[in-house]
């Protein structure tokens, strides 16, 4: 969850994307925090399990219509996109972690 927060908090730096794609992020991120807290409570990791899936293709979309024109691409927005751009590669491994803390927990 750590590594998550900084990746996408990193891809925030800049406000080149819109406030959805923090917000969403943020959400998925207190679900998580709380799913892992509350240990017992299946419909918290899987709430978990669907936000990460949701931002998956929120971050997809905003990725590729805000991303900028090379001429107006400065080092810091080029450093934001490669954060948001690394965190949607790590979001898949984290979808399948969640998944298997989820089997663990007793789901189906």
């Amino acid at each position: 969850v750590l590594v998550f927060f900084l990746l996408f908090g990193r891809g925030c730096m800049n406000y080149m994307f819109p406030a959805s794609y923090a917000w969403g992020n943020f959400s998925v991120l207190a679900v998580g925090i709380w799913a892992i807290v509350q240990r017992d409570s299946l419909d918290a990791i899987m709430m978990f399990l669907t936000g990460l899936l949701l931002t998956v293709l929120t971050d997809i979309i905003h990725i590729s219509v805000f991303y900028p024109p090379n001429k107006y691409l400065t080092d810091v927005k080029r450093f934001s996109i490669g954060m948001a751009i690394f965190s949607l590669l790590l979001k898949p491994l984290s979808c399948y972690l969640v998944y298997r803390m989820y089997r663990e927990r007793g789901g189906e």
